[in-house]
């Protein structure tokens, strides 16, 4: 499944602790944005090179967008939408 198949790429640039797949299913929403998937890895270097790696390439028919998300929100389970935020192609 996608869970396994992120991990197991993820895990080229270090030990992974888990990977979360959400999707945003607000009205409007582009479809084409509305899958976002985190992966918490056990050291910071390693969520680095993954995120410099990953940004702008081509997995599962998307270009992935990879940035960093606040922490305090990711083990909040807070993953949706944050208020003021706009779709990237919109």
């Amino acid at each position: 499944d996608l869970e396994d198949e992120v991990a197991e790429e993820c895990e080229r640039f270090g030990a992974v602790v888990r990977v979360v797949i959400f999707e945003v299913t607000d009205p409007g929403f582009p479809a084409r944005e509305a899958v976002r998937i985190f992966t918490e890895f056990v050291e910071d270097a390693s969520a680095e090179r993954c995120r410099a790696e990953m940004d702008g390439r081509f997995f599962g028919g998307r270009t992935v967008r990879a940035t960093f998300y606040d922490e305090d929100k990711f083990f909040a389970n807070d993953l949706g939408p944050q208020p003021g935020e706009k779709a990237v192609g919109l």
